[in-house]
């Protein structure tokens, strides 16, 4: 069974390090980008399976991004969970109107993240939302 792909695209290169490093170590695949340009080709380039998507980032922020991947018939399959540390009441249902699958919060629980991106692997893309 081949390992799962997973694309960080992140604008904090101590987040990517340290959450590239627990997901190799745990067999999965790790690609990066550091703003939203990058995304756009990796996705195209390494095909991930789940985007880990931090919203705050300079130029395009991960919600537009995300928008666009969910709008596009090519890239609407893959799992995107909004990877953020500013989490705040109401901001979940927010994440999810803009197409992300779920929600992983930082700073990571280093001993757990592995099986948490598994589990949203597993999960797999939410249905999208009607007119």
């Amino acid at each position: 069974m081949a390992a799962p792909r997973v694309l960080i695209v992140d604008d904090n290169a101590l987040n990517i390090e340290l959450v590239r490093y627990v997901l190799a170590a745990d067999g999965i695949e790790v690609d990066t980008a550091a703003d939203a340009a990058q995304a756009s080709q990796r996705i195209e380039a390494a095909a991930p399976e789940l985007i880990l998507m931090d919203i705050q980032m300079p130029g395009i922020d991960g919600l537009t991004l995300t928008r666009q991947i969910k709008a596009d018939p090519r890239t609407r399959h893959i799992v995107v969970v909004a990877f953020t540390a500013y989490a705040m009441k109401g901001d979940e249902a927010r994440l999810r109107a803009a197409g992300c699958d779920g929600y992983l919060s930082k700073p990571i629980a280093v001993a757990s993240f592995a099986a948490q991106v598994r589990a949203c692997l597993a999960a797999g893309p939410a249905a999208p939302a009607g007119p």
